[in-house]
């Protein structure tokens, strides 16, 4: 279902999958894409039908009528001039209206996981879940004051850098700023070895980043309190 601001399906940045009548939190996904790429970005591309049971594995941690669930739907496949970060910017001006101000965790995958981390100075935005996110050198993380960050990288992928991971994590962390790394062991870059795992973690980190007021406990918590990264 395809909801947008003048009821056209083609102009929609939110891709609705749940939509309760009185929800309390929104999850939003954001699938992978190409470095540069103006072709037109299509819902059966690879890269999107990959983040639907990572969004199923989101809403499984959450009642049915407690969360929006939905996709951002990019115009383009590459990252570009930031065309990601502003579809996801379109995306949660939709959930504004549709829903109200109701606080959104982000999973951004690949280039979706760094359109997701910079979607982070969004004022909806509490929390983001990156799996293994692009994340070049100079990427910037001072807007990332008051949100709760946790990335996941499988330790063999050749795609996106655990290292890079790493080491915006670290750049992350502040006073304000809680943010943790776990790498899923033997883990590739398109989520599909140890499938289960990645599942599994995007759950547990669903369950207790939708609620901002409590505080993080199990595999988040315990990612933030980590010198090193956890490895499952």
């Amino acid at each position: 279902m395809v909801r947008g601001t003048d009821g056209g399906a083609a102009t929609a940045a939110l891709w609705v999958r749940r939509l309760p009548e009185r929800p309390r939190v929104a999850v939003i996904t954001l699938h992978g894409g190409r470095e540069d790429g103006y072709q037109t970005s299509q819902p059966w591309h690879l890269a999107a039908l990959r983040m639907r049971p990572v969004l199923r594995a989101a809403g499984s941690a959450l009642r049915p009528d407690e969360a929006v669930l939905g996709q951002v739907r990019y115009r383009h496949r590459g990252w570009n001039r930031e065309d990601p970060l502003q579809d996801a910017y379109r995306a949660l001006d939709e959930l504004d209206r549709l829903a109200g101000p109701v606080p959104v965790v982000l999973i951004g995958h690949s280039m979706g996981g760094r359109a997701a981390l910079r979607a982070a100075a969004h004022p909806r935005v509490s929390a983001v879940v990156a799996l293994a996110p692009w994340v070049p050198a100079d990427e910037p993380t001072t807007h990332l004051a008051g949100k709760r960050i946790v990335v996941l990288h499988g330790s063999r992928d050749t795609v996106t850098s655990p290292g890079a991971s790493l080491r915006y994590v670290r750049r992350a962390r502040g006073p304000q700023t809680r943010a943790g790394i776990v790498l899923i062991g033997q883990g590739d870059h398109a989520m599909l070895r140890r499938a289960r795992l990645w599942h599994r973690c995007v759950a547990e980190l669903v369950a207790d980043l939708t609620r901002p007021e409590e505080e993080p406990t199990g595999l988040a918590a315990t990612s933030y309190a980590a010198t090193r990264p956890l490895l499952l």
